[in-house]
C-alpha cells in the first residue's frame, strides 16, 4: 500500500507539472502543446515509460517534455521563461497544498501519522520539492536549462548557455553514475533543501516521518 501511495504522489506531481506548462503555454498565446494532447491531467498524455521506469528504479528519470512555439509568444523571451518555470511553480503550490492539508487534518485529529493519508501527504510535499528543485538545475531538457537559454540568449555570457549546453548532460550522467555506484551523494544540493522544506511545510520532521512509515 506504502508503494501504491508513493506511486501515485509521484505520478500526480510530474503530471501537474508538465500540465502547467501546457496551461501557461496555452495563457500566452501558443496551443502548440494543446495540440498534442498536453493540456490535460490524463497522466498517461505526461509520463514517459522508460523515464519513469528510471525514476522509480534508479531514482533519476524524466517524464514527457512540454514543446512551446516561441514564434507563438508575443514575447518569446518574457513569455519562454514563464512557461519554463510554471511546472516548478506547480510544484511548490502541490507541496504547500499537501503540508497545510496535513497540518490541519493531524492538528484535529483528523489524520493520524499512521494513515496511508498522512503518508500520502507527507510523500507529495516531498516529492513536489524534490521536483522542483531538480527542475531548476540548468541542463537540457531540464526546466533550469530553458531559464538559463532565455536570460542569456543573445548577451555576451551566451558562452555560458552554449558550455551548459554541451557538457551539462555528461555532467549529470556523470553524477548519476557516482550516486549509484558509490556511497557520496552528488545531489545533496537537491535533497537538503527538499528536505528542509519539508519539515518546514509539515511542522515535523520529514525523514522522522518516512521512517516511520516505511519503518526505517
Amino acid at each position: 500500500m506504502l508503494a501504491v501511495v508513493w506511486l501515485a504522489a509521484l505520478v500526480i506531481a510530474l503530471t501537474v507539472h508538465e500540465f502547467a506548462h501546457a496551461m501557461v503555454g496555452k495563457w500566452r498565446g501558443d496551443d502548440t502543446a494543446e495540440h498534442m494532447g498536453r493540456l490535460t491531467l490524463n497522466p498517461l498524455s505526461h509520463i514517459d515509460p522508460f523515464g519513469f521506469l528510471m525514476l522509480i528504479t534508479l531514482g533519476f528519470g524524466w517524464a514527457r517534455p512540454v514543446p512551446f512555439d516561441p514564434r507563438n509568444l508575443a514575447s518569446p523571451l518574457r513569455d519562454g521563461l514563464y512557461i519554463a518555470l510554471a511546472g516548478p511553480a506547480a510544484n511548490l503550490v502541490m507541496a504547500a497544498i499537501a503540508g497545510v492539508t496535513f497540518r490541519a487534518l493531524y492538528g484535529f485529529g483528523g489524520a493520524g501519522l499512521d494513515t496511508m493519508l498522512g503518508a500520502f501527504l507527507v510523500l507529495s510535499v516531498l516529492v513536489n520539492l524534490l521536483l522542483l528543485i531538480f527542475n531548476l538545475i540548468p541542463v537540457h531538457p531540464l526546466d533550469g536549462s530553458k531559464v538559463v537559454d532565455v536570460l542569456l540568449a543573445g548577451t555576451r555570457f551566451e558562452g555560458i548557455q552554449r558550455w551548459l549546453m554541451v557538457n551539462g548532460p555528461r555532467i549529470m550522467l556523470i553524477a548519476v553514475l557516482v550516486s549509484i555506484l558509490t556511497p557520496f551523494d552528488p545531489f545533496f544540493f537537491i535533497h537538503v533543501p527538499a528536505f528542509a522544506g519539508c519539515d518546514y511545510l509539515l511542522g515535523a520532521s520529514c525523514g522522522g516521518l518516512l521512517g516511520l512509515y516505511f519503518g526505517g
